[in-house]
């Protein structure tokens, strides 16, 4: 069976409907949140006005992003790490307050409320910490770390403190608990969210693709990788965490230092993903064609990221590095990454409660026939020509201001924007139909009924069906 590797210690994993659960509430928030974000970007009266985009970002950061890598590590830190889960009853609480408190958070904040957001905000680190506290026991008796082990526990790390600080903020909002501190509000954003996205979500991020690049391309490691890994192991997180800090105490120079590490850290890990993919052996499949973008955003974004904090570090403007393309080239960096491995993780999930028992006495699907390929070219196609419109947007003031030549430098910038973000949207929802429509069809009602109870079925191990 490709794709399946045989040297993990799948016994140790916990039912695979906890995975799922966290699979398809992601899903259901990537739909929510992209659809008010279309609201937003068609510019429709009352979409979120003030807080909207907030609320938006934490729609798809955590409703999506977070609860997704909430639910891979939950399964996959006990076959990689080869321990028992800690507690499978935490990962339904954490599932549940993370869920309903960042669903109850962006309601607040989309309609102008931000004082009861606040208290939604708790439900929400509540969950957070239950799912930091499960998997830091899981890894804890995992020692000594291996790089991907290593990047999974600095994440955790990276997504407390974010919460802690997105706690603070929020209480702010009702109780101006900054007053007196001597921290200003925007200062604390700026940290909180370099601690979400390039702390919490790219760590995971790049450990997840030093186990996953290798798995898939069939590729070995050359020894300038191994020596480059050990090093982006060691720089990255002390990067993170000079940014966040010089960002929030508001001193340029140690977020300098910070962004750089940052930045190269990032560089680093997106290089050895392309050498990867270029030499990649088999058919070529979403998750892989997915992964190529990835590369070359990592390459692009670290370049571009680089060159601007190393001048200006601080302000909102420059959060995930240069003003006009970097929120672009790192939402695709980590978009791609989540949608690449969802294509894969989701039909396996669902292959193996259907499928893995009857391998040898039936004829049986192979993992990437069970989702539509032709809609996820499709979702392929819309994402990247909505990425590079945006983009071309983004770019076309910068290209006029300097004379050049531009198709785009005559005003029609928004116009190109907007369809741009619909392209992006559209994708989106394509990707999650075909997610829940292969759910749908080869799950059949008794695997949503069980993924929905918490009950889990018997299959063979992973490691023994791809010996079949």
């Amino acid at each position: 069976m490709r794709g399946v590797p045989g040297d993990l210690t799948t016994s140790t994993r916990p039912p695979t409907t906890i995975p799922l659960r966290h699979f398809l509430v992601a899903l259901a928030f990537l739909v929510g949140g992209g659809g008010l974000a279309l609201c937003r970007v068609a510019g429709l009266a009352g979409a979120g006005a003030g807080l909207g985009g907030i609320a938006v970002a934490h729609l798809l950061l955590v409703g999506w992003v977070c609860l997704t890598i909430i639910g891979a590590m939950t399964q996959f830190v006990p076959v990689w790490s080869g321990v028992e889960i800690h507690s499978e009853r935490l990962a339904t609480l954490q599932l549940v307050a993370v869920a309903v408190g960042v669903g109850g958070f962006a309601a607040g904040l989309w309609l102008g409320r931000p004082g009861d957001a606040a208290l939604m905000a708790g439900v929400m680190a509540l969950g957070i910490a239950v799912f930091a506290y499960n998997v830091a026991r899981t890894l804890w008796r995992a020692r000594p770390f291996d790089t991907t082990e290593a990047h999974f526990a600095l994440a955790v790390l990276f997504l407390a403190l974010a919460a802690v600080l997105g706690v603070t903020l929020a209480a702010d909002y009702r109780w101006g608990v900054l007053a007196g501190t001597g921290l200003s509000r925007p200062a604390v954003v700026d940290a909180h969210v370099t601690l979400a996205v390039l702390g919490a979500v790219v760590t995971t991020v790049i450990g997840a693709l030093y186990q996953l690049g290798p798995m898939f391309t069939q590729t070995d490691a050359l020894s300038v990788e191994t020596r480059a890994a050990r090093v982006e192991t060691a720089a990255y997180p002390v990067g993170v965490g000079a940014l966040a800090a010089g960002r929030l105490v508001e001193q340029a120079a140690v977020a300098a230092v910070g962004g750089l590490l940052v930045a190269g850290g990032v560089a680093v890990a997106g290089a050895i993903l392309l050498r990867r993919i270029r030499d990649a052996t088999g058919a070529a499949t979403p998750m892989l064609s997915r992964y190529a973008v990835v590369a070359l955003a990592s390459l692009a974004w670290s370049a571009t990221a680089a060159a601007t904090w190393v001048r200006s570090p601080l302000g909102a403007g420059v959060r995930f590095g240069h003003p006009a393309v970097g929120p672009v080239l790192l939402g695709a960096l980590v978009g791609f990454v989540v949608v690449g491995s969802l294509y894969h993780v989701v039909p396996f999930i669902v292959w193996l409660d259907r499928y893995a028992d009857r391998v040898g006495l039936e004829r049986v699907p192979a993992i990437d026939d069970l989702y539509d390929a032709r809609t996820a070219t499709a979702d392929l196609a819309a994402t990247l020509g909505g990425a590079v419109l945006v983009l071309a947007a983004a770019v076309s003031p910068a290209v006029a201001s300097f004379g050049g030549d531009w198709p785009l430098a005559d005003g029609v910038g928004g116009t190109v924007h907007v369809a741009g973000g619909a392209l992006i949207v559209a994708g989106a929802l394509l990707f999650a139909g075909n997610m829940a429509d292969t759910v749908r069809r080869h799950g059949g009602p008794e695997l949503l009924r069980r993924a929905a109870e918490g009950s889990a079925t018997e299959t063979p191990e992973a490691s023994d069906v791809s010996e079949r």
